[in-house]
Parts: C-alpha cells; sequence; structure tokens
C-alpha cells in the first residue's frame, strides 16, 4: 500500500487510523468544525499544539480585552452566547464560552500535539499528519491517517516580528502584543507601541489608564470608525446597510458616520485610505479600528502620535522625519499571520501567505478532502459559516459510505489503532 521509505517511516512512529477527519488547530474555528460534525454523526480527531483549547486567547490576549463586535456576530454554531452577557463579551467570558462549548459538544483535542508536516498520499489515499508531542520531558511522535484534513489553524497562529534596523542593539524592554497582559509594570515609562490597529490603539488607551506614556508609530494609513453610533453597533449597521445597498455607498455612509463623531483623523496624525473601509477589508483583509476611547486620549495629547521608525538606538528611536524620542519600552503591536505553509505540504489550495487561494465564500473547500476553517478575513461569523459548509460537506460522504458499508458484506481489516 506504501512506497518502500514511507513502509521505512510508518513503522518507526506510532501510527493512528482516524475513522473520519483530522481538525488541526483547536480554537474556535476547529471546535465549530467539531461541534457541527457531532450533529452529522462523524466522528473526528482535533489536534492542538498548545495545553488548552483557544491558546491565542488564553496564552496571548491582554487583559482589558473585548469582542470588538456584538456577540450576535461572534456566537459559533448550535449555541448561543448566555442572555446575561453583555453585548460585548470579555476576554474571560469569551474563554468561558468557549469552554462551555466544548463541553457540551463532547469535544476532547489532543493537547500538546504540535503537527510537523501533513501532506496527500496518492498510492493510499490518505492525510498523512506528523505531530510530535514533547510534554512530560518526554519526547513522542505520532502519524495520523485519515481521508479528511480540516485546516483550522486560522490566520493569527504566529505572532508577526517585522525587521527593524537596529532593534537587537535597543537596551530597553521589546515584546510583542501578543506578550503584553497589563499596563502595571509601565507606569511612568515611555512606550513605543509599533502598529496602530486594533491591539495598537487598546494597548496605548491601556498604557495611558496606568499612567505611562505611550507613544504610537503609525507607519501606513488606517480606517478608525466608531464602534457605536446613535446607540447601535457601527457593525450591524454595515451589515444591515449591506443587505440593499451597494458596497461603495456602504463606505461612504459609514466614512460620514465616523466624520460626525470622531471628526477628521488627520489632524491628528491618521491618514485614511483611499479605499473605503469595507472594500478595504475585501481586498486586503485590513480591519478597520472600531475606536473606544484611544481616539479621545490622542486628541488630547496623553498618546502620542509619531511617524515611521528609521532606526533604533540603545536608549531611543530615530523616526522617518529625523525626530529622535528616548524609549524605556517597545511593543510591537504588529499584527499575526498564518503558520501554514511551515507544515502543509500543499501548493494548489493556500498560497504562499497561507491563505486560501479561493475568495470567501467559496475558500473553505479544496481537493482529495482538504478543508480550511477561519481563514475567511471576516471574523468568528465567517468561521461559522465555513464550519456548517464543511460539516454538511463531510457528512454527507461520510453517510453515503456508511449506507454502502452496511449493504456490504463486512470484511476482516487490520489497523494499529483506530478512532
Amino acid at each position: 500500500m506504501f512506497r518502500l521509505s514511507d513502509h521505512n517511516d510508518l513503522f518507526s512512529r506510532r501510527c493512528v487510523l482516524v475513522n473520519g477527519p483530522v481538525i488541526v488547530g483547536a480554537g474556535p474555528s476547529g471546535l465549530a468544525v467539531g461541534a457541527c460534525l457531532k450533529e452529522q454523526g462523524v466522528p473526528f480527531v482535533v489536534l492542538e499544539r498548545a495545553d488548552c483549547i483557544a491558546s491565542l486567547w488564553q496564552k496571548r490576549t491582554y487583559d482589558r480585552l473585548k469582542l470588538h463586535l456584538p456577540k450576535q456576530f461572534c456566537q459559533l454554531p448550535k449555541l448561543p452566547f448566555p442572555e446575561d452577557f453583555p453585548e460585548y463579551p470579555t476576554k474571560k467570558q469569551f474563554i468561558d464560552y468557549l469552554e462551555s462549548y466544548a463541553k457540551k459538544f463532547e469535544i476532547s483535542p489532543k493537547f500538546n500535539e504540535c503537527v510537523q508536516s501533513a501532506k496527500y498520499d496518492e498510492t493510499c489515499g490518505l492525510w498523512r499528519v506528523k505531530t510530535v508531542n514533547t510534554s512530560g520531558g518526554t519526547r513522542s511522535e505520532v502519524e495520523y491517517l485519515s481521508r479528511c484534513l480540516v485546516v483550522a489553524t486560522g490566520e493569527n497562529a504566529e505572532s508577526f516580528l517585522p525587521e527593524i534596523d537596529g532593534l537587537s542593539e535597543f537596551k530597553g524592554h521589546v515584546i510583542h502584543a501578543s506578550g503584553y497582559k497589563c499596563g502595571e509594570d509601565y507606569t511612568g515609562k515611555k512606550v513605543l507601541v509599533v502598529g496602530c490597529g486594533n491591539s495598537g490603539m487598546e494597548v496605548c488607551l491601556d498604557l495611558c489608564n496606568h499612567n505611562a506614556f505611550p507613544s504610537m508609530v503609525v507607519r501606513s494609513s488606517v480606517h478608525v470608525l466608531p464602534r457605536e453610533f446613535l446607540g447601535r453597533s457601527t457593525f450591524e449597521l454595515a451589515v444591515t446597510m449591506m443587505k440593499w445597498l451597494p458596497l461603495w455607498m456602504v463606505d461612504k455612509l459609514m466614512l460620514i458616520m465616523s466624520w460626525l463623531v470622531l471628526g477628521n483623523i488627520e489632524n491628528y496624525g491618521i491618514k485614511r485610505p483611499s479605499m473605503g473601509p469595507l472594500a478595504l477589508k475585501n481586498v486586503e483583509g485590513k480591519t478597520p479600528v472600531l475606536d473606544i476611547g484611544a481616539l479621545h486620549k490622542i486628541k488630547s495629547g496623553d498618546i502620542n502620535v509619531v511617524s515611521g521608525i528609521k532606526r533604533f538606538s540603545r536608549n531611543g528611536v530615530e523616526l522617518n522625519n529625523g525626530e529622535t524620542m528616548d524609549v524605556d519600552s517597545v511593543v510591537l503591536a504588529t499584527g499575526y499571520r498564518s503558520n501554514v505553509p511551515s507544515w502543509l505540504q500543499e501548493t494548489d489550495f493556500f498560497s504562499k501567505n497561507g491563505i486560501p487561494k479561493t475568495p470567501f465564500p467559496n475558500g473553505w473547500k479544496g481537493k482529495l478532502g482538504l478543508y480550511a476553517v477561519g481563514f475567511t478575513r471576516k471574523g468568528l461569523s465567517g468561521a461559522s459559516s465555513d464550519a456548517v459548509k464543511i460539516a454538511q460537506d463531510i457528512g454527507k460522504v461520510w453517510k453515503e459510505e456508511t449506507q454502502q458499508r452496511k449493504q456490504t458484506k463486512a470484511c476482516h481489516r487490520r489497523c494499529i489503532s483506530q478512532f
């Protein structure tokens, strides 16, 4: 069944035949697929490199984080948020929701299983997913064999650390936003926050609330929108308008709303992109900032907006405009990226940046039993939509094959291990 080289490799590690799909990733996307597969009666295995579900939320987010969108746009399939949750649940509330979600649908991921590689073996018609587990001080290798592979690691699997001239020479404290928890340790310090997205804005706001002195590097243009307009979620208003109006008109109305609430942000060193906020999100995946108070701090001067960085020195930074600044600490709010290219040996479905080549809403299914969830650039609502489609597609094939097996005389088959 296997080529000779594969045969030798196969028996050098424990091999598990999965009677159903392998799901890589136990974040919200992976959990959503698992819950939908449960409803279809399809067995599966979830592999997670961390020791908990939703490790991005549990281990790589700041304490003050809340969902940026109303809860009805962030709930996973088959289970709404509790009614007593606020419109914008806190980090802890969202984690509690995910824990209860996994418990309700009896999803038990295999933790500390770091996927090293995954490739489709044409000879046997199976996906071969190799993992390494180093928990408990010992190293164990497992190869999972499955006809279906669901990539649920998402767009934000790895922190993105840009190369900045001189940063290695800087003697102050440097941290990515994924390691930032609270501003308590920065009281009285000059902190340079590199990045002006939602994370950069919120980190700056948190630093202000802990009496630090943040400066925010705005390297490129960005849309800043009020989180609410006339008591309603800006996102919800946009979704409603999109049902009746073309995208370009909704973008125009969004910018008018922003100007009425926030004023002309270019007066404070923040340039708007030429493309509208929704169009930019669709084309380049850049999410507009939903302001929750940072802009007020910018207007008051508590958050200093600075231009791009030319280079770091031992004790500070030189900006592109020639200005120099003394800095105690640096927070890199430079975002995240997909890690799919580092382990998935497949070139047709995913692009070099680890995002499906086919955009939403058709980027959830590849060939040979390959699926992707959490790559829509449309947040949790996009992941939930794709999770439902994936489970229905797998469930349809599963039911057809199950029915055929019932009509066929059973034959003896030996497996090393099976789920």
